[in-house]
């Protein structure tokens, strides 16, 4: 009987946000990775997940991260990805406990302590704290922040409350915010400067368990709004917390890390004739 190859993968899971891997450094996976991708991070009929992350050879640093979002588009970064992908790759001895890699947004340190990864993120960009949006109806409040990918951040009384389908699809696709549109994150901010976090990825189109790149977002606006003290404790859509580290020089913000711990799920194998 003839061998079917397969290509191997793990899915890993970010406080909740979950990811499909694969080591690419032979260069194997060569095809349409927007539709393989769409493929495979199809719930029910793929393995499922909000995206899909390659590792694959870099000159300068440990390996480079690709990563594409579960609707086939590639982004610039994820934050929950990142930690992901630095577990793995010291899991399966690509790289050490400490490790640099490269992702479209730049280099990234990070580092391993058993199932926690903290990881180095981009210094925040494009940061506006006041921006009126001009929703159906009404008129809302919010602020703007690029933390690798770009975040609207939008302050609420009560997150539970939200539609978050509606009004995250709506601030996703606003005109002023295209062509690449944009993640929506409301908080709330809870007692001891704690904040509760729930967000609509773009490229998942729906929300998420957690968003790394989105709490980084919420934790240095409103850590500057109400002078919030590094480390900001970040409570996910899916009940785990993260960790934003950072330091703040008035509304300059520097040394951002996003710690939170990390899962390997499990292992498998796809036919190679999938990819």
């Amino acid at each position: 009987m003839k061998k079917t190859r397969t290509i191997s993968f793990a899915k890993m899971s970010g406080s909740g946000n979950d990811f499909v891997v694969f080591d690419n450094r032979n260069g194997k996976l060569n095809k349409d990775l927007s539709e393989f991708a769409q493929s495979v991070c199809k719930r029910r009929v793929g393995i499922g997940a909000d995206g899909m992350i390659l590792i694959e050879k870099d000159d300068e640093c440990d390996f480079l991260m690709r990563y594409f979002n579960a609707d086939g588009s590639e982004a610039e970064m994820c934050g929950n990805g990142g930690r992901c992908v630095a577990l793995y790759a010291h899991v399966k001895e690509i790289a050490g406990r400490k490790m640099r890699f490269r992702s479209k947004d730049g280099i990234h340190a990070a580092s391993v302590n058993k199932d926690a990864v903290k990881l180095k993120m981009s210094d925040p960009a494009q940061m506006d704290l006041e921006v009126p949006l001009e929703l159906t109806g009404r008129e809302v409040s919010a602020s703007y922040v690029h933390t690798g990918v770009p975040h609207v951040v939008v302050a609420v009384e009560d997150v539970k409350k939200i539609d978050m389908l509606e009004l995250g699809k709506e601030i996703r696709y606003l005109p002023k915010f295209q062509p690449d549109g944009t993640n929506v994150d409301f908080v709330q901010v809870l007692p001891r400067g704690r904040l509760k976090v729930r967000t609509y990825e773009r490229g998942v189109e729906d929300e998420t368990l957690a968003c790394g790149t989105g709490c980084v977002a919420v934790a240095l606006v409103e850590g500057i709004k109400k002078g919030l003290r590094s480390p900001v404790h970040c409570a996910t859509a899916g009940g785990e917390v993260l960790k934003v580290h950072f330091r703040r020089d008035g509304e300059s913000i520097t040394n951002v890390f996003l710690d939170g711990a990390a899962v390997l799920v499990f292992e498998g194998k796809l036919p190679a004739s999938l990819a």
